[in-house]
């Protein structure tokens, strides 16, 4: 004899799924409903975790120039550019795994306690890229040539680090997740005296994080100061999947 545990209200939805990139964090959903006005069941909730270790990291460089006109603040950029731009390459970064993030013209100013009003002073230019290393191992040396290339004007704003494909993470964290619920969903059953019947409704969120490093290594070595390899670790990541499952009661 079926028993009522919780009201919802059931509307078709077909299956919709958001991708998951390999250059950074994001939240993947999926959502499968095959069920019209579901009256009762017992709903559930299960979560999988794998650990992956990374094997792309993006790193965020450029430059920034400043100088009394626009056209000396551009030429310093420009230079300082093409030197970090030629170091990425000679250090195995590929052409197609580097792309322009932000470039911007703007004025410097500062307040003219006598006038009472901004004084334009000079003007800066700044251009990053983001760039994919492949090789997790290089990482350092990589941020090491980037710096000296750029001199005083280098900037380098994050690293972070991702896999470059988490569907096999994922489909394991999801079996695991789906285990879970159902075992949620046994129990309670078992102590209802129920028997659970197929699913009716199951949706799916799925996480691979970003760590960014940042640090004081980045700034000494933008400068020159160290004399060894800045030190980057790219550490673990956790891919996590959480599903919602609906289970009919025979």
């Amino acid at each position: 004899m079926s028993k009522k545990w919780l009201a919802v209200v059931g509307t078709v939805v077909l299956l919709a799924a958001v991708g998951l990139g390999g250059c950074g964090g994001g939240t993947n959903v999926s959502t499968l409903q095959v069920s019209l006005n579901q009256q009762e069941g017992i709903w559930v909730s299960g979560t999988g975790k794998v650990t992956a270790t990374p094997d792309i990291a993006t790193l965020s460089v450029g430059i920034e120039a400043q100088a009394d006109t626009v056209t000396e603040a551009q030429s310093q950029a420009a230079g300082a550019m093409s030197a970090v731009m030629q170091a990425l390459e000679d250090n195995g970064v590929a052409e197609n795994d580097i792309q322009t993030q932000y470039y911007s013209v703007n004025q410097v100013t500062r307040w003219d306690g006598i006038k009472q009003q901004q004084e334009v002073i000079g003007y800066s230019v700044t251009n990053m890229v983001t760039a994919k290393l492949r090789a997790i191992d290089k990482v350092g040396g990589i941020i090491d040539a980037v710096a000296t290339a750029g001199g005083d004007l280098t900037r380098i704003n994050s690293i972070g680090f991702t896999v470059d494909d988490p569907s096999g993470y994922q489909a394991e964290a999801r079996e695991l997740a789906i285990a879970d619920a159902r075992d949620k969903a046994e129990g309670m059953a078992a102590a209802a005296g129920i028997t659970l019947g197929k699913i009716t409704y199951l949706t799916e969120s799925s996480y691979l994080p970003s760590p960014i490093y940042r640090g004081d290594m980045v700034a000494e070595a933008a400068a020159g100061v160290p004399a060894v390899e800045t030190p980057i670790s790219a550490g673990e990541l956790e891919i996590s999947v959480n599903v919602q499952i609906n289970y009919a009661i025979d």
